[in-house]
């Protein structure tokens, strides 16, 4: 015989109707993260992304070498 696995959510007071389970299962789904795989990394660079939007280069350490002439 298989055991059953504990329970995410239980109700401890009151009587939810099905819709307000419905919600509340969905908050904790969102809150988990899913064990989905990683989001993909953006292909374009922080740097490479100030240029394509025509930012002026971030004052700051090495900002020189950022900017173009």
């Amino acid at each position: 015989m298989i055991p059953e696995p504990n329970p995410v959510v239980s109700v401890t007071r009151g009587q939810p109707t099905a819709e307000e389970l419905a919600a509340v299962t969905a908050v904790v789904l969102a809150l988990h993260g899913g064990d989905g795989p990683e989001p993909a990394k953006p292909a374009t660079r922080a740097w490479a992304r100030r240029t394509q939007l025509n930012l002026a280069p971030k004052p700051g350490p090495g900002a020189w070498r950022r900017s173009r002439s």
